[in-house]
């Protein structure tokens, strides 16, 4: 698994680049053709992290509900985020992942409540809900780099 880890700390790395890196308007903005930001995007993966992996383990997330309400599969931007929001997600993006390695190492994840995803396929454990996780981080990287240049074009 520390494989794993270290794929979803890179990627978390690159989505830092842009929070870091953009302004907050564009941050904010969401680009013609697409429905949602650059921002949702990215806490939107830092939301269904912690829903794949701790949710279905039955073990408390590291995250609040609001951010959950905000950001789960099926939302949309509702308002702008603020730089405080911004600064919040950037320590989010790393806590989370090394906290999730700490508790993978310690053996926390006993069980798994199976969860069929978008893909059609079935996670029935912690490693595939992880493994899985990382494909999906891959998809919104791809959805923000094509917002990033439909920003640039």
């Amino acid at each position: 698994m520390n494989w794993s880890f270290d794929i979803a700390l890179k990627n978390r790395a690159i989505l830092y680049k842009f929070l870091t890196d953009f302004a907050l308007d564009q941050l904010n903005a969401v680009p013609k053709g697409f429905r949602n930001s650059i921002y949702w995007n990215i806490a939107h993966v830092v939301v269904t992290q912690q829903l794949l992996v701790y949710k279905l383990s039955g073990i408390p997330m590291l995250i609040d509900s609001e951010l959950v309400d905000k950001f789960r599969k099926g939302t949309k931007p509702e308002c702008a985020a603020t730089q405080e929001e911004v600064n919040h997600l950037k320590t989010l993006l790393f806590s989370t992942i090394e906290q999730t390695q700490k508790d993978y190492n310690l053996g926390v994840f006993i069980n798994y409540n199976q969860y069929t995803v978008s893909t059609q396929s079935t996670l029935t454990s912690v490693d595939e809900a992880i493994e899985f996780n990382n494909f999906h981080e891959g998809i919104h990287l791809g959805y923000i780099l094509a917002m990033k240049n439909s920003m640039i074009s």
